[in-house]
This record gives C-alpha cells, sequence and structure tokens, in this order.
C-alpha cells in the first residue's frame, strides 16, 4: 500500500468535501480516491470519515489525523522541491578531492574564482595523492593525474594534460656539470618524487630518438611532494623530475634551470571524476564544467611559457664547460 498516495486522497477528499471533487483534482477516478481512503483506515484500523449519501464529514480521529498528514505532506513537498531545485541550482556543500601537488597549484585557486559566480556552494576539500573510492569515502568529485584510468563504473572527463622535466639550482650545474641525455643522470645525484603515479626507480622519457628509461637505483633524497622535491632541488641537494606547474615558477625565477631540455617525463592526463551522469546536481555538474573550460588553459599556458626556457639547460651547460 502506498501510505503517502492514500494520505494525498484522503487531505484531498477532506479539504474538497467530496469524493468526486477529490478525484478531479488528483486526475483520478473517484472509485479510486474511495478506495485510496478505505485502505488508509484498513491500516490505521480507524474510521476517518463519516459518509452518508448527500455528504461526508470527518471524525474526531479523522480531525487529528488531517493535521497530521498536512503537515507530513507539507514536509514531503518541500523535500521534493529541495531535491529538485538541487538538479536546477548550485547550492550546498561539495566534498572534494585532489592529489596534493594539483590542489596547491589549481585546484583551490579555482574554487576560489568558481565561488565568485556560485556563492551559495561551500566546499569540503581533501588533498592526498591516491585515488580514492568516491562512494565509501562520500566524495562528490575526484581530481587526479593518471596515464589512465581503471575500469571503475564511475564518469570520468579529461582536464587537459602535464607532463615532467628535469630541473636542477644554478649552483648544483654549475659545481657538478649539466646531464645532456638521460643515461648521464647515472652520474649525478638524483632526488626521487615517491608517487602514486610516478615510477620511483624507473625514469622514463621522451627525446629526439624516441622513449629512453634509465634505472635510479639509489638517491640522497626521496620525498612524497612536489613542492618539497622543488625546494630541495632549488638547495642544490641534485637533480630531480617535476610536474611544470611545480617547477614553472621557481623557472620564472631563476631559482631552477631545465636541464635536458629535449627531454620530458611522465606525461599525464588529469581528470575529474564523479559518480555518475543521471540526475546530476548543479553544483556537480557546474564545478565539473568550470573545470574543463579553465584548466586545459592554464596547463596549455604552463607549457607554452616553458618554451622560453628550455634555453636555460643548453646556457648552464655551456657555463660548465659540458
Amino acid at each position: 500500500m502506498d501510505t503517502l498516495q492514500n494520505m494525498r486522497a484522503f487531505s484531498c477528499v477532506a479539504e474538497a468535501g467530496s469524493f468526486t471533487a477529490a478525484a478531479v483534482q488528483l486526475d483520478t477516478t473517484t472509485a479510486n480516491v474511495s478506495r485510496a481512503v478505505s485502505n488508509l483506515e484498513a491500516h490505521l484500523q480507524t474510521r476517518l470519515l463519516n459518509r452518508t449519501t448527500r455528504r461526508i464529514a470527518l471524525t474526531e480521529a479523522g480531525k487529528r489525523y488531517l493535521l497530521r498528514c498536512e503537515q507530513i505532506l507539507a514536509y514531503v513537498e518541500e523535500a521534493e522541491a529541495e531535491a529538485s531545485d538541487a538538479h536546477a541550482r548550485p547550492a550546498g556543500q561539495l566534498k572534494v578531492h585532489t592529489m596534493t601537488g594539483i590542489g596547491q597549484h589549481f585546484v583551490i585557486d579555482a574554487i576560489a574564482r568558481y565561488r565568485k559566480s556560485h556563492p551559495d556552494v561551500t566546499f569540503d576539500l581533501t588533498m592526498a595523492n591516491r585515488v580514492p573510492d568516491l562512494l565509501d569515502e562520500g566524495y562528490d568529485v575526484s581530481i587526479v593525474l593518471a596515464s589512465e584510468l581503471p575500469d571503475s563504473g564511475f564518469v570520468s572527463q579529461r582536464l587537459g594534460i602535464t607532463y615532467s622535466i628535469v630541473c636542477a639550482s644554478p649552483a648544483y650545474v654549475k659545481a657538478h656539470g649539466c646531464p645532456q641525455k638521460p643515461s648521464d643522470l647515472l652520474h649525478h645525484a638524483c632526488l626521487r618524487l615517491v608517487s602514486p603515479v610516478i615510477p620511483l626507480e624507473k625514469w622514463a622519457f621522451d627525446g629526439p630518438e624516441g622513449q629512453e628509461m634509465v634505472t635510479i637505483n639509489s638517491s640522497p633524497f626521496l620525498v612524497n611532494s612536489a613542492d618539497a622535491m622543488k625546494a630541495a632541488i632549488i638547495s642544490g641537494m641534485g637533480i630531480g623530475v617535476l610536474p611544470v606547474y611545480a617547477a614553472i615558477e621557481a623557472l620564472r625565477n631563476g631559482t631552477l634551470v631545465r636541464v635536458m631540455p629535449k627531454y620530458r617525463s611522465q606525461e599525464l592526463n588529469l581528470y575529474a571524476i564523479y559518480p555518475s551522469r543521471q540526475y546530476l546536481d548543479a553544483k556537480i555538474k557546474t564545478w565539473v564544467e568550470y573545470l574543463r573550460g579553465s584548466l586545459p588553459e592554464i596547463l596549455a599556458a604552463n607549457q607554452t611559457e616553458l618554451a622560453s626556457y628550455e634555453l636555460s639547460g643548453t646556457l648552464a651547460s655551456a657555463r660548465s664547460g659540458h
């Protein structure tokens, strides 16, 4: 038995004063309305209406029950309106996961800009270098870097491509020289970034001769944060591989130089992942659309700017006599 529908029928009969008038309002038959009220009375084991051939009247129990019905139906209508509004208007809290480097360099700024247009949306942001289980952990959207995504049944939107480059400090290059090709790295102190998407020991590069790989078996320094890696490289501890977005500011201000400028490493896709396309909440839809519209342009701008620093490695090599 659909108790809620039966409550609607009873409330409508009480308001309209007849089964026939209630049937017209509910766009059904008089017999259906009468059956709904009878089923409700049978369920409650209480008479709600006194019926004669000429009129109906609420019993004392019916009067009390009608007040409760009206309250319940009002709450249901409010809940339905709120849920429908969530589909139409961005509002409420978004629980977002992002990998740490992407979060620090792109996502926090994107949130600030998004909220200028959608101030009714608030964010609960978690930054962690892993791919979470969206359903178990309750995330609305996850923003991750990966070469490709496993088949999870979730919806994914590719937001752009980024890659990593080899960097050193000017002081390190001056003291130790500048590698020109991947095999030269075996003669340098290589700092290793611990990442769920980048192999720790196998450094793969795309360059003039295609893909080349070098195995870095030992390192004076390992760390799981690209920004911490950048600080270590700037300090002169050694040479390291950095995502373009993490390196660009230090290249800009001269605290890093790009070495091996003809080589790039670890090309990765940036994805937004969310549970479903069906009945997508407006805040999720507009947030993903905003990321799709803004991040590719920012990533492309970084890579265009990077081209102006490619000479740095060559100049550094010339100064070091290599």
